[in-house]
């Protein structure tokens, strides 16, 4: 009887021992078939790729693009080098619109009809692909303490000509007596066309109006000036909220301050609310795969990224739609 039982536990012990290293090698098969990440978080199972992404355009969309670039380059493509400038819209359209040209503009506006007809001229296969919602924002002073609300017609007659509105004080009576200065970005920027066709609806500027390139130029300019206001894309508010306020608009049914969820889809800041896009160059696509690669990242990602750079995301069947179009040039 002993003996039997010995044996039982001989054949058990080695059934066990059996059955252990069969599920080490199984695991050490799932692990090797899987998609395993090395030390830097790449994905091994992704392929590897070489080469550049040249983008150039809207200087107000440059914080996700540099955002996703930046992102893209270390957690998905080492090996690629993504070179994001900010020339503005219409002056990256001409970088764009051009044999050898940049892969993608950015543009905070669509894509002109005699931009189109450049391109078709040159045989050059453009995507429009909506990359977030933007909401146009004044900004003001941290020291003014007047005019934080304003009503959309009153902010229009601050920067158009024939308006007779030079003082705070034409705005409002009880408002300081003193010279309004206006700021804004330069024509080389989908903002300032967005402005001029939207808001001002193509009537003539102030002709004494500060027009500047460079974003962070115009956000010093109103921190250091009590009586300036400006306009610009919310994500350079955003980022720089110790410095200026943003001035809440009233549509006509109370004043709404620009944020996150007002600049949304139908938000309440709807009127000031505009899609923001990048160009993709086709042609460059289908020759380079990092380019396709990287447009195609952009649109998986941009979501995830766009509230910590100041804009609003898009639908997801927008975004998959565009996917489509991605894939289908695969």
């Amino acid at each position: 009887m002993r003996k039997n039982h010995m044996w039982k536990a001989i054949l058990l012990g080695a059934f066990v021992l059996i059955l252990v290293a069969c599920q080490g090698k199984a695991e050490d098969s799932n692990a090797n078939n899987g998609t395993n990440s090395d030390a830097n978080g790449n994905n091994e199972g992704t392929e590897q790729l070489e080469g550049s992404v040249v983008i150039d355009g809207s200087g107000t969309v440059y914080p996700l693009m540099a955002k996703l670039a930046e992102e893209y380059m270390v957690n998905e493509q080492e090996n690629v080098s993504v070179e994001v400038s900010r020339a503005g819209t219409s002056a990256g359209f001409e970088k764009f619109l051009v044999e050898n040209g940049t892969d993608f503009n950015d543009a905070s506006r669509e894509i002109k009809e005699e931009e189109a007809a450049k391109a078709e001229e040159l045989g050059i296969d453009v995507q429009e692909l909506k990359v977030a919602l933007d909401g146009l924002t004044f900004v003001v002073n941290k020291e003014n303490d007047w005019a934080t609300e304003m009503t959309a017609e009153d902010l229009k007659k601050i920067f158009l000509a024939d308006e007779d509105v030079t003082n705070w004080s034409d705005i409002n009576p009880d408002w300081p007596d003193e010279k309004i200065n206006t700021y804004g970005p330069n024509e080389n920027h989908g903002t300032y066309e967005f402005f001029f066709e939207n808001v001002l609806e193509e009537k003539d500027l102030v002709t004494d109006i500060d027009l500047q390139q460079e974003y962070s130029t115009l956000v010093n300019l109103i921190e250091d000036d009590k009586n300036g206001i400006a306009f610009f894309g919310f994500g350079y508010y955003v980022n720089n909220q110790d410095k200026l306020q943003a001035v809440s608009v009233d549509f006509g049914d109370g004043a709404v301050e620009p944020s996150l969820d007002t600049i949304a889809e139908d938000g309440d800041y709807a009127d000031f609310t505009r899609p923001v896009f990048t160009y993709l160059n086709v042609n460059n696509a289908k020759e380079k795969p990092q380019v396709l690669d990287f447009a195609e990242y952009v649109l998986n990602n941009m979501n995830e990224f766009a509230g910590e750079t100041g804009f609003a995301p898009i639908p997801d069947e927008e975004v998959n739609e565009n996917l489509s179009i991605i894939d289908s040039l695969k």
